[in-house]
C-alpha cells in the first residue's frame, strides 16, 4: 500500500512538529483512520519531501513530526505554462487536477468572449484558492513535490497584454490549423500552451494571440472538448520533450 503523502504550506526541517489544518486532520483521522505512530510523508514546494510520523490526532487538529529528507525525482525538465479558458465547475477542476498530474508548472485561468463562465471579480480570489487546493491534492496523489502556480483569473486580452517573453515556444490550439503540435520545433526548456473553453476562442482572440506571438497548432482531425484538449496537449509535449519520453 502506498504511503500517505500530505502537502504542507511552509518550510519543513527534520525533527520539526507540524500542525495540520482541520481538513487534513479529519482526512487522516476519519478517512484513513491513522493512529499515533503511523508513518506518512510530508512535502512542501520550498523544502522537498520528508518521512514523518503521526504525533497527535484530534477531532479537528493533528500534528506530525518530520524525519529524514526523501529523495524525489518527479518534476519534469520541461517547464509547461498552461493558459486555460475557464470552463464550468468540475470541468475546470478536472483540467487543474490532470494538468498537475502531467507535470505542468503554471496555470493561468482566463476568461474569454465565448466562455460560458462569467466570473465576477469579487469571486476570482476564492476560485484561485479552490484550484490551488485541487492542485495540492493532485500532487499528494501523483508523487509531485511542487504544486503548480495558479494565477488569479483574468480576461484573456488583459493576460496577453501583460505576458512576458519567458517561453521558448508559444502555441494556441486551433481546430483545423495547418501546423500540428507534434511538428513544431522543440523548446529549449519552456513552452506556453493556450487552450480555449467550451465555446472556443473568437476570431478576434485568435488574432490577438497571433499578435502576441502565439502559433496556431492542431491536435489532429477531431474537435476535442476543452478538458480533453488540455490533457492531450500536455501528454504530447511531455512525451516529445518532457519526462514521459521513453528514451
Amino acid at each position: 500500500m502506498a504511503r500517505t503523502r500530505l502537502y504542507f504550506p511552509g518550510m519543513i526541517q527534520p525533527g520539526q512538529d507540524l500542525r495540520l489544518d482541520a481538513d487534513q486532520a479529519r482526512y487522516i483521522g476519519k478517512v484513513l483512520r491513522l493512529r499515533t505512530g503511523d508513518r506518512i510523508s510530508v512535502f512542501s514546494a520550498d523544502s522537498g519531501e520528508f518521512d514523518a510520523t503521526v504525533q497527535t490526532i484530534g477531532q479537528s487538529s493533528a500534528t506530525i513530526r518530520s524525519g529524514k529528507r526523501l529523495e524525489t525525482a518527479t518534476e519534469s525538465r520541461l517547464k509547461v505554462h498552461l493558459v486555460q479558458g475557464i470552463s464550468r465547475g468540475e470541468r475546470m477542476d478536472f483540467v487543474v487536477q490532470k494538468a498537475t498530474e502531467l507535470g505542468v508548472k503554471r496555470i493561468s485561468p482566463v476568461l474569454t468572449q465565448h466562455g460560458v463562465v462569467k466570473l465576477v471579480e469579487s469571486r476570482r480570489g476564492k476560485r484561485r484558492a479552490h484550484w490551488q487546493k485541487v492542485a495540492e491534492s493532485a500532487c499528494e496523489q501523483s508523487g509531485r513535490v511542487r504544486p503548480p502556480l495558479i494565477d488569479a483569473p483574468m480576461r484573456l486580452n488583459e493576460w496577453l497584454g501583460q505576458k512576458t517573453a519567458d517561453s521558448d515556444v508559444d502555441v494556441i490550439l486551433r481546430p483545423g490549423a495547418a501546423t500540428a503540435l507534434t511538428s513544431i520545433a522543440a523548446p529549449r526548456s519552456k513552452i506556453c500552451i493556450l487552450i480555449g473553453p467550451e465555446g472556443g476562442f473568437s476570431e478576434a482572440e485568435y488574432g490577438d494571440a497571433e499578435i502576441a506571438g502565439f502559433m496556431a497548432v492542431s491536435l489532429g482531425p477531431r474537435v476535442l472538448r476543452t478538458e480533453t484538449a488540455a490533457i492531450a496537449a500536455l501528454a504530447v509535449v511531455q512525451s516529445l520533450w518532457g519526462d514521459l519520453r521513453l528514451d
